[in-house]
């Protein structure tokens, strides 16, 4: 009976954790679409409202109850997780480019799982990573920054600071905070609502917070771009998997496996894209990368195995 009931949950961590891949692996996919769409006129803030407004509207579709939360508390903190895992998070990401290289800022938002571990540590006595999940998160952080490097330099870019490269820089750091931030509000909504509320609330902060930038840009789309085909099929798939299915996805695998643990999966991002973009994009890769990838899964890999094997000498 023991065996049985331990092999179950064996089994359920497993899809835990297969759960946490695909959702990382749709935002890793959605720098693809992402820039299918820039390609198409869109602005970054453009890209963000519309997949928010279809992500929502289908949300809503399957919750259309607890539109308020039970306090102005949880209220308030909803229009944190809005803030911090939405509007704030992309727009401060896409406004680094302007200012510092590509290679900056998907090196610094990537720091996010080591912030995050760091803040649970100092706010949850209960929840502190292990010695050994960060040493496999720093081995994980050492593959990401090779794969970054390595396409950089398979693509010819540069990585020499300009002008405002401190300010890029600042808003990358300040991207990575967000989500570390987003993670932790996570953990203390989803005691008293359901992760389709949690996510569905998310959205709708993070679309009406993230209005007043789209009112600052210049639009240069028009209602014939959404007929498109590269346009309002790369727009579904930003919506449906990588915003509303994606949320849901990580909303649940954070409450199984707590923020520091799935955090850690968000290195696998930059692989994806790496992978994905020389598919399809036919972006090519460089030795240094591949050897990034493996590091990386290493890294991600041993952080597991090493904190299960202390916890189980400590027990």
């Amino acid at each position: 009976m023991a065996r049985a009931i331990s092999n179950s949950k064996q089994i359920h961590n497993i899809w835990v954790h297969v759960a946490a891949a695909i959702a990382v692996a749709a935002w890793g996919l959605s720098f693809i679409n992402t820039k299918v769409l820039l390609d198409n006129g869109f602005t970054p803030v453009q890209v963000y409202v519309f997949r928010c407004v279809i992500a929502y509207l289908l949300l809503l579709a399957f919750s259309f109850k607890n539109l308020l939360a039970i306090n102005w508390r949880h209220e308030l903190q909803f229009l944190l997780c809005g803030i911090c895992g939405g509007s704030l998070y992309f727009v401060a990401e896409n406004a680094a480019l302007l200012y510092t290289s590509v290679t900056n800022v998907s090196l610094i938002t990537a720091t996010s799982p080591l912030i995050n571990a760091l803040l649970v540590m100092m706010l949850y006595k209960d929840d502190k990573p292990s010695r050994g999940f960060v040493i496999g998160s720093v081995v994980a952080m050492a593959g990401v920054a090779m794969v970054i490097l390595g396409s950089s330099s398979a693509e010819g870019e540069t990585a020499s600071a300009a002008e405002h490269g401190l300010l890029g820089d600042a808003l990358s750091l300040l991207a990575a905070v967000c989500w570390s931030v987003y993670a932790i509000l996570l953990r203390n909504l989803q005691a008293f609502y359901s992760a389709i509320v949690v996510t569905r609330k998310t959205f709708f902060y993070g679309l009406l917070t993230a209005v007043p930038f789209l009112l600052l840009e210049p639009s240069k789309i028009t209602l014939a771009t959404f007929t498109l085909p590269q346009v309002w099929i790369n727009l579904l798939v930003l919506s449906v998997f990588a915003s509303s299915l994606a949320f849901l996805i990580w909303a649940w695998v954070i409450r199984r496996i707590g923020a520091v643990k799935a955090g850690n999966y968000l290195y696998v991002q930059p692989i994806v894209t790496l992978i994905f973009g020389y598919l399809i994009l036919q972006q090519h890769t460089s030795v240094i990368s591949c050897i990034g990838c493996v590091v990386t899964i290493v890294g991600i890999y041993a952080g597991e195995r090493l904190s299960k094997e202390q916890r189980r000498l400590h027990h």
